[in-house]
């Protein structure tokens, strides 16, 4: 069994702009096909528009509030929420909260810098 506490978990920014702790991934842990991390986003401000062609992720929402960009559709979400991004989809978040945004994140495979493309903007589908 392995277990890893989420403090114990250095934070580091990501290339889209939020603060990520990585709880379980490919460096802490004995991990073969995706990862678990929590992130946090101030309040205002936004990850930069980006995809992963690779991963496909979900999001969980465990704090706050915010407006979620996926592939070109707008939602507000909330504490308890779960989003999923498929891969190769243009995403990002926004904190519309007073405090903190926390989201736990999944990825599989497991979440690496290389496979993060930013983007100047989250393109809208054509119809």
């Amino acid at each position: 069994m392995f277990v890893r506490n989420l403090n114990e978990a250095e934070p580091f920014r990501t290339k889209d702009g939020s603060v990520v702790r990585s709880i379980l991934d490919k460096a802490t842990a004995p991990v073969a096909n995706q990862s678990l991390a929590e992130a946090r986003l101030e309040p205002g401000l936004s990850t930069t528009p980006h995809l992963h062609p690779r991963s496909e992720e979900f999001y969980l929402i465990t704090r706050g509030r915010g407006d979620m960009e996926v592939g070109g559709e707008r939602r507000p979400v909330k504490e308890g929420d779960a989003v999923l991004i498929p891969p190769g989809t243009p995403h990002r978040i926004t904190n519309t909260g007073e405090v903190a945004l926390t989201i736990l994140c999944c990825c599989a495979p497991a979440y690496d810098h290389g496979d993060t493309v930013l983007l100047e903007r989250v393109p809208v589908p054509e119809s």
